[in-house]
């Protein structure tokens, strides 16, 4: 096990490639966070110590490409990480778990809750892309145009990370981060994995049909990568069945920005599903 300060990677290796993860020790609901894409665990660098401190055991994992995992795989869609997830479960032997999914991996914990309900106590969305309307034709040449220029220039995810997703501008902290993220790109081999989640169907529609375990919808009141945060919101909330909180001020990344707020939310939802 692992200190909450100072976690320790450890490796999960499946056929297809290996998952690195740290997990806590704790008695209270185990909460497994994904990191969305490009992203790695370490996004939960400020959120993980509140739970833990609440008696939860946490479990951080890099998704397929990023962080400590390995980068070539022949999938990166959500499903494809529904099925790490619930490998990672197997592994650690916890038979119930919450779900805490960000941006592109709120689609992820939405498949496993459908899935494998019986392993799912609850979902948390974190500014996340499932149950979007479709994009119009200019919409899908937009995001393709901004994908292909993250994948030609990794300078445009940083410029992104410091320029649009954090309101009001990142600290300090956050700006050495963002480099962190913004390097990794270009780590030989990476494209294929960074191709593999822009290119890929980060916001599926009908998901939420299959989802029966509580659910808790959290949004940054000012994302920037959706028009109308709360509307969506509104929406995600009403196909799971579940609530939505908005974090006040946030933009995509609420658990970085204002992990007191966000961990305000989650906590009292991980009482009611333990």
């Amino acid at each position: 096990m692992n200190s909450t300060l100072t976690p320790r990677t450890q490796y999960l290796r499946l056929a297809g490639g290996t998952l690195a993860y740290d997990e806590s020790d704790g008695t209270g609901t185990p909460v497994v966070l994904l990191p969305g894409m490009l992203d790695s665990r370490q996004a939960y660098r400020h959120l993980r110590p509140l739970l833990i401190a609440a008696g939860h055991r946490v479990i951080t994992m890099d998704v397929r490409g990023f962080g400590e995992s390995s980068i070539d795989w022949d999938d990166y869609s959500p499903a494809a990480l529904a099925v790490d997830t619930l490998a990672l479960l197997d592994h650690l032997g916890i038979e119930r778990a919450v779900l805490v999914g960000s941006s592109y991996t709120g689609a992820t914990v939405v498949r496993v809750a459908a899935d494998a309900p019986e392993r799912v106590a609850g979902i948390a969305l974190l500014d996340a892309f499932v149950e979007q309307v479709p994009p119009n034709p200019f919409m899908k040449a937009v995001v393709w145009g901004l994908g292909s220029a993250v994948l030609a220039f990794p300078k445009v995810w940083g410029y992104y990370l410091n320029k649009m997703a954090y309101p009001g501008g990142p600290t300090p902290e956050i700006v050495a981060q963002n480099a962190v993220l913004e390097a990794a790109l270009r780590t030989p081999g990476r494209r294929k994995a960074s191709r593999g989640y822009v290119r890929g169907d980060s916001g599926p529609v009908g998901w939420s049909a299959g989802v029966r375990c509580p659910a808790l919808v959290l949004m940054g009141s000012k994302d920037p990568d959706f028009p109308k945060p709360e509307e969506l919101a509104d929406r995600q909330a009403a196909a799971l069945n579940g609530r939505k909180v908005m974090i006040e001020g946030a933009g995509h990344y609420p658990m970085v920005q204002d992990p007191q707020a966000v961990a305000a939310a989650l906590l009292p939802f991980l009482a009611e599903v333990g």
